[in-house]
């Protein structure tokens, strides 16, 4: 018994480790709380949906298993070459340097087969890759754009940007290197077990006696790793989201003078996630070493019991262990730990791509809201009359911005509406367009209810300007052709039109002018006369202006209202304008009041009632007519 002492210890020390870690493990448990549109996956369902997007390139994955397959047996034989070379050396009555060369040559030409086959596989998994994450990625930009108007409200747009970049590029390993070592290390595993009981079959068991202590530490740590990178993905995510919110209106962080908290808020989001990623490390960094340990002790073994069959000449458990016995072993134990030990890593990653996948799915498992019907028709032409029917509509259940809201447009006529903020003026556009559904009512274009309408086909029919103008960065031809072919004499057109023109002509590259970021090296007007502009050319049927000249200069609102004037004659307009002026000429104004049409008529109609819309254009009045003063 004494003679085995350092066996004993050996498993003493693995068996009071596996204990401790079990017992970690029973007291940690998976936190159930909500996590914002997080939810658990399984990582079958997980790897089952990622799968999908691999099925149509399954051809180059077949041939990257047959080239895996020449690199797995190079693996196989290398230990009973040395071993050969060993026994040959050893033996010098025997020994003949053309034998000894002949083995080395043969070697080093299998070692360059294996290095080329590793070398095309590596190309083939990174191209394959590369494609199936380009599909995810679309998909699941695509998935975004599906979504309504009020869901996209409730999600941060940081968050949506790290599931479209940093999360699919988490994904991309998986497919270009991971998948493809898992199946290898698994078989070179088996491959090598087989060698190993080909040679002695009682060292292989005593080697095996560990593999037990190595499922049970992947279990154990598989939980760790997960938490630990939904931690660090929900870091990357709320610092994403800050930054995305907080860049966009550094100048409002500048005017209160708010740089010092602002930078606080960022340490707080950056501390968490340095938490988290030092979390993620020390996982890993406890979940290898105990691998690399298990692999020192596994040698440990066979030195010692081979040594003794060796030196002593005794037989283990009744077979016989020689030197070159030792040396195939010492190798072939390196190999069966060394991939287990990239299973580890790679288990570790594959964790990060679930991670990622679970954000990426639960994205796009959101279900959109307003979706075209199952019998949607195409809408050709539009003549632009409109009816609302009884509508009732709220953002939040029981919260109604319109109550029983009927009224009838007739095509061609411009029509206005006026309220004071939260009256619903927007709210009626919004669902014209079916940015939202309504709960109650029917909304009619052309005698149609817009629900039978396929959504695209009823959008292209509208064309919108708003008072919050966005221009992308491009230039202003993008800007408003919105990559549809359109020739320079139609841009020119549709620009002078609108009286754009004037400051197009003067800019040093005139339609090729660059427009940086939301435009902001153009004035309001000159982003306003743009989009009108960006409206005129696609042609729409039906006109929709939301506070198009508000915070507007008054030499720009001249050449804005001399635009409004032209496009009333392309057809069916609808304003929402807080200066009562600009609608003087409307054939119709709607005044609105909590959601309820209160009054309607043109404007003379509406005065001579001297209700609410006498009201409002009295004070209107009364206001301009005091600042003239003032100016005079």
């Amino acid at each position: 018994m004494y003679e085995y002492l350092p066996l004993l210890i050996v498993g003493a020390i693995i068996g009071v480790i596996s204990a401790v870690l079990i017992v970690v493990f029973s007291f940690v448990k998976d936190k159930k709380e909500s996590m914002g549109f997080d939810r658990k996956m399984k990582d079958s369902e997980l790897f089952g949906r990622l799968l999908k997007y691999a099925k149509p390139y399954w051809k180059q994955f077949v041939l990257v298993f047959f080239i895996m397959l020449l690199s797995i047996v190079f693996s196989l034989v290398s230990p009973l070459f040395i071993s050969n070379i060993q026994g040959l050396i050893k033996n010098p009555a025997g020994f003949e340097m053309g034998d000894l060369i002949l083995r080395v040559v043969l070697y080093v030409a299998i070692l360059l087969v294996s290095l080329t086959c590793t070398y095309f596989q590596s190309l083939i998994l990174q191209s394959t890759g590369q494609k199936i994450v380009s599909k995810l990625r679309e998909d699941a930009f695509t998935h975004i754009e599906s979504l309504s108007h009020s869901q996209l409200s409730k999600i941060p747009v940081g968050k949506l940007v790290t599931r479209v970049t940093n999360d699919t590029n988490a994904i991309s390993q998986m497919f270009t290197s991971m998948l493809v070592n898992l199946v290898q290390n698994c078989f070179v595993i088996v491959g090598v077990v087989v060698m190993m009981i080909s040679i002695n079959y009682m060292l292989t068991l005593m080697v095996l006696c560990f593999v037990p202590f190595i499922v049970l530490f992947t279990v154990l740590f598989r939980k760790f790793s997960r938490r630990a990178y939904r931690k660090v993905k929900d870091g990357y995510t709320d610092i994403n989201t800050y930054l995305s919110e907080n860049l966009s209106v550094m100048k409002i962080t500048q005017i209160f003078n708010r740089q010092d908290a602002k930078m606080n808020q960022f340490v707080d989001k950056n501390d968490k996630l340095y938490k988290a990623i030092h979390g993620q490390i020390m996982v890993f960094g406890i979940f290898r070493p105990l691998m690399y340990m298990l692999y020192i002790c596994a040698v440990l073994c066979l030195f010692f019991m081979g040594s003794r069959g060796v030196i002593k000449n005794v037989e283990f458990m009744g077979q016989v262990i020689t030197s070159e016995t030792i040396v195939a072993f010492y190798m072939y134990i390196s190999k069966l730990f060394n991939p287990l030990q990239s299973l580890a890593e790679q288990f570790h990653r594959l964790q990060s791509a679930f991670a990622s996948a679970e954000k990426i799915f639960t994205i796009m498992d959101i279900a959109p809201d307003v979706v075209d019907a199952p019998d949607a028709i195409e809408l050709e032409d539009v003549k632009g009359e409109i009816e609302f029917k009884n509508v009732w509509f709220a953002y939040n259940e029981g919260e109604w911005v319109l109550k029983d809201v009927s009224f009838h447009i007739n095509a061609n006529d411009t029509v206005a509406f006026v309220g004071a903020t939260g009256s619903g003026k927007t709210t009626i556009l919004s669902l014209l367009c079916r940015n939202y559904d309504i709960q109650q009512g029917t909304i009619l274009l052309d005698g149609i209810d817009i629900k039978t309408i396929k959504i695209a086909s009823l959008r292209k029919h509208f064309g919108q300007m708003l008072q919050d103008v966005f221009l992308f960065a491009g230039t202003i031809r993008s800007n408003i052709v919105l990559h549809d072919e359109f020739t320079d004499e139609q841009i020119m057109e549709a620009c002078k039109y609108v009286n754009a023109d004037h400051f197009i002509g003067k800019l040093t590259n005139g339609l090729d002018e660059e427009v940086r970021e939301r435009g902001n090296n153009f004035s309001a007007g000159q982003r306003q006369l743009l989009s009108f502009a960006r409206t005129i050319i696609h042609r729409p049927e039906v006109m929709i202006l939301d506070e198009a000249t508000a915070n507007i200069d008054t030499e720009t609102e001249v050449l804005i209202q001399d635009s409004l004037n032209k496009m009333m004659n392309i057809g069916t307009m609808l304003i929402v304008a807080h200066r009562l002026s600009t609608i003087q000429h409307a054939d119709n104004i709607i005044v609105l009041d909590h959601g309820q049409i209160i009054e309607q008529g043109n404007h003379d109609q509406l005065l001579k009632q001297k209700c609410r819309y006498y009201d409002l254009y009295t004070l209107q009045f009364t206001k301009e007519q005091l600042k003239k003063s003032q100016k005079a």
